[in-house]
């Protein structure tokens, strides 16, 4: 899926100037000049460029120019490990001021690009940085890519990052003379299924993995866009239409809103919510303010999530609660019209280009019985990263945090929820403590935006406050081994931390909560405390 982070967060970490001498044990010249490296000679791998850039303002392709950059060395090439393969890659290096670390860059939905901005973050901070387009140039919704091409599947489902991560450390070794001390990869969605897929597979890659809601569960995920698609279009007086979101939202607040003993406007647990699609239904003319019969029928399986003919449920529902806004419901599962929201988009690709290889493929042939075993024995391998077993990432030191918003309406959180504790039950409760977090925020939708605080540092591996910064609490965790129990989330009034805070609110480690203390403000971090959900009431 998609990566959706606030604009305050991307502001706090792009265009902004870094000194040097901020950064402890940096290393400021480079053994080789950066145009050599186009002579380097690494397996399967072509490199088209190598080229020296002055600092101030770069324009990468295709993508509007990135101000205030530190002056950096730029690798661009190509990687085929398959006949048809055509990995397209780049590396960025710090000329001077490199904090000797590395910083894998993900992908969003279908990938298809570079993220070129994530990388500008990453040489902002000192880091040495490596981004794919995972094997294709397209869209991040479309798929037509992977039509009969089981090879480029393979690229974007787990080989890329991996090559890429790979072939990228090579090139900074040969550029500093020097080997990476420590790496580390933090992305959301998609990205969030590449950071677990690097931590299952290929452990020794990275020493600190952020995997910010994560589609690790591929196949079923897209079982359940399908699910809804037919929720909301096999009848089409099922569809739920945008305009109606705020009634639903209204209502769901209505029932929940005040469980946790606070009413801000955010469900903090909605699994503990019990609303009622049927309190919504028209007791007169159908209008925006309510739901017909049909619709009502729709939102009870969006929220029940897709079951088999057993009745066994095959992936969570999504959550009630922050069904509107930016990054909620309407562009995600309602969209512009029926089939039109982001949900069906990716929903369809899947099924059409990926699994049955057929664009004429059409939504009313859904099976959730076949489906479910046709994607799971021709796509799983390739796709899913939901191996519990992480003892080879444990064992080698490696640090792993998850964290998914409660309002998600492009990956149910839940799933986020069960994948930790199947590691949990898989490696035993101490193990599992000593190197993975989950971290579940209330009101926040796909990796960021919604009604609650939401922003708290994700995006661009940091050396910033650890407090209030949750990649930058993963470096410390990795490097001085102080473990994340709590991060300060944000909600600002505006786009950007210069239109004020508007609230804070601490995120706990699960399954702990933010039990408000009874006194203070309830728009102040200070006025909670993190308890076992037990105790909270």
């Amino acid at each position: 899926m998609l990566r959706h982070y606030t604009m305050a967060a991307m502001n706090r970490y792009l265009g902004i100037p870094v000194l040097a001498v901020l950064i402890s044990s940096v290393i400021d010249a480079a053994s080789t000049n950066c145009e050599d490296l186009a002579k380097l000679a690494l397996q399967t791998t072509t490199i088209k460029k190598a080229e020296a850039v002055a600092a101030g303002s770069f324009t990468p392709p295709g993508t509007p120019p990135i101000p205030n950059l530190p002056a950096f060395c730029r690798v661009a090439g190509a990687i085929k490990p398959s006949e048809d393969s055509d990995i397209e890659f780049e590396v960025w290096m710090p000329a001077s001021g490199w904090n000797g670390k590395f910083q894998g860059i993900g992908n969003g939905g279908f990938a298809g690009s570079i993220d070129y901005r994530s990388m500008a973050a990453a040489i902002a901070h000192g880091y040495a940085t490596a981004g794919t387009d995972t094997g294709h140039a397209a869209g991040t919704i479309d798929a037509r890519w992977a039509l009969n091409h089981p090879e480029k599947v393979a690229d974007f489902g787990y080989r890329a990052i991996h090559e890429t991560t790979d072939k990228g450390k090579s090139i900074v070794h040969a550029f500093y003379g020097d080997g990476v001390r420590r790496a580390y990869f933090s992305s959301c969605s998609n990205g969030g299924r590449e950071a677990l897929m690097e931590a299952q597979r290929f452990p020794t890659d990275y020493d600190g993995i952020m995997a910010g809601a994560p589609a690790n569960y591929w196949t079923h995920l897209l079982i359940t866009a399908m699910w809804d698609i037919n929720a909301l279009q096999s009848n089409p007086d099922a569809y739920i239409p945008a305009k109606k979101l705020p009634a639903l939202e209204a209502a769901t607040l209505a029932a929940c809103d005040a469980l946790d003993g606070v009413k801000d406007g955010v469900i903090d647990d909605p699994t503990k919510c019990h609303f009622k699609p049927a309190t919504l239904l028209c007791q007169g003319p159908d209008a925006d303010t309510c739901l017909t019969q049909p619709q009502v029928m729709a939102l009870e399986k969006i929220y029940s999530g897709p079951r088999n003919s057993k009745g066994e449920q095959v992936f969570p529902g999504f959550s009630p609660g922050g069904e509107t806004g930016f990054n909620g419901w309407g562009g995600w599962i309602s969209g512009a019209g029926p089939g039109k929201g982001m949900q069906a988009m990716f929903g369809m690709g899947f099924f059409q280009d990926m699994l049955y290889n057929d664009p004429a493929w059409d939504f009313h042939k859904f099976n959730v019985d076949h489906d479910v075993k046709l994607a799971d024995d021709s796509l799983a391998r390739t796709l899913n990263a939901t191996d519990a077993d992480l003892k080879r990432f444990k064992d080698r030191g490696g640090k792993l945090i998850i964290y998914h918003g409660w309002s998600d309406p492009a990956i149910p959180p839940v799933n986020s929820i069960n994948y930790y504790q199947s590691v949990v039950s898989k490696m035993g409760a101490k193990n599992a403590t000593a190197f993975v977090r989950l971290f579940m925020i209330p009101g926040m939708q796909h990796c960021g935006g919604g009604p609650g605080p939401s922003d708290f540092g994700q995006g661009a591996i940091s050396e910033g406050d650890p407090q209030h910064d949750l990649n930058a609490a993963l470096v410390q965790w990795v490097e001085k081994g102080t473990a994340p129990e709590q991060v300060v989330a944000t909600k600002y009034k505006g786009a950007s931390p210069a239109s004020g805070v508007a609230r804070t609110r601490p995120v706990c480690r699960y399954p702990k909560v933010a039990h408000w203390n009874g006194t203070g403000s309830s728009d102040d971090a200070a006025s909670f405390t993190c308890v076992d959900p037990g105790s909270a009431h």
